[in-house]
């Protein structure tokens, strides 16, 4: 017998203050076509005051409950991807657990920056497969806009905050790659190019938060080669072709990384899930947020077969081909 881990349910949440590039050019050197040109971006989300991570993935995680048709006590696991957590501990996880009344099971949080979300979703398909539970909510929620240096045009133009969540339910299958689930994953990481993404500051270094940095020209040539190469890597585990691919789900970070992927896997844009214009980068929620988006477009349909691949912080990159 082969289990499955299958999704159940989707949803999101995006906070109510919408920021237009044209915001930036307040008190940046910037414009909405530069960031556009280089971006893709038109607007993206921030939090409200007071509003926090968590609350955030509260939101997405009753979506994706309601679209599942279950209640927070069906839930064995709550698994959240994030590199903004409300405080250093505890984890996002326990605190959604806590908000949504769920008096069972266990939470905690993964942490690998925009791929944060592949590594959950890796987590909980281990999870399922190794008959530690029956149901997981996987959650990926960001709130970048607290952790911006708001005088680098840079970066500070790029992201956006939200959340995204899906409900994992193990199921039997037949062993084939037409099941629906969790066909395969691939994760990967290489310490040594730490300096092209990462947050100033820490617990154990500076006792601050810190700001994030990124050298953009070098991790956009390591991203569309890591990201094409861990999508081929997937496939091969699964058995499967880009040509049976029907969607990309790629993490939203910058367009021209997004194009340069579909081209290296030649599929089409057409077959590509784009929501960075709408959304910047969310991090971690950007893959659960553009399959949530993906479906209430109705894009993505049950039995469709995507790919789910993501590059950040480390860096850590990897993906996920997943039957709908």
């Amino acid at each position: 017998m082969t289990i499955r881990a299958v999704v159940q349910g989707v949803g999101h949440y995006l906070p109510e203050k919408v920021v237009p590039n044209s915001e930036f050019e307040k008190s940046l050197e910037t414009s909405d076509e530069w960031i556009v040109a280089r971006s893709g971006i038109e607007r993206r989300h921030f939090a409200a005051e007071g509003e926090t991570t968590s609350d955030l993935a509260v939101h997405a995680a009753k979506a994706a409950l309601a679209n599942a048709g279950m209640q927070p006590d069906d839930i064995d696991a709550i698994v959240v991807a994030t590199s903004t957590p409300d405080l250093t501990f505890p984890s996002v996880a326990t605190m959604v657990q806590g908000k949504l009344g769920m008096t069972r099971g266990f939470g905690f949080d993964v942490q690998a920056v925009c791929a944060g979300f592949i590594f959950a979703l890796a987590n909980a398909n281990a999870l399922i497969l190794a008959g530690q539970v029956k149901t997981v909510l996987v959650i990926g929620a960001e709130t970048f806009s607290r952790i911006m240096d708001w005088t680098d045009r840079s970066t500070c133009v790029l992201f956006g905050d939200g959340a995204g969540a899906l409900v994992l339910k193990a199921e039997e299958a037949t062993g084939t790659t037409d099941d629906r689930g969790v066909l395969a994953t691939d994760l990967n990481s290489d310490g040594r190019y730490r300096e092209m993404l990462y947050v100033d500051g820490g617990v154990s270094s500076t006792g601050t938060s810190g700001k994030l940095r990124m050298q953009g020209n070098p991790l956009f040539r390591q991203a569309v080669e890591k990201l094409t190469s861990t999508a081929h890597a997937a496939l091969e585990k699964a058995g499967l072709a880009e040509s049976d691919v029907d969607w990309i789900v790629p993490h939203q970070a910058n367009i021209r990384i997004i194009q340069g992927t579909a081209k290296k896997m030649d599929l089409p844009m057409d077959q590509v899930i784009v929501t960075v214009q709408d959304h910047g980068n969310t991090s971690a929620a950007s893959i659960p947020l553009a399959m949530s988006v993906g479906v209430s477009r109705g894009q993505i349909k049950t039995g469709d077969l995507l790919v789910a691949e993501a590059i950040g912080g480390g860096l850590a990159w990897g993906s996920v081909v997943l039957r709908w």
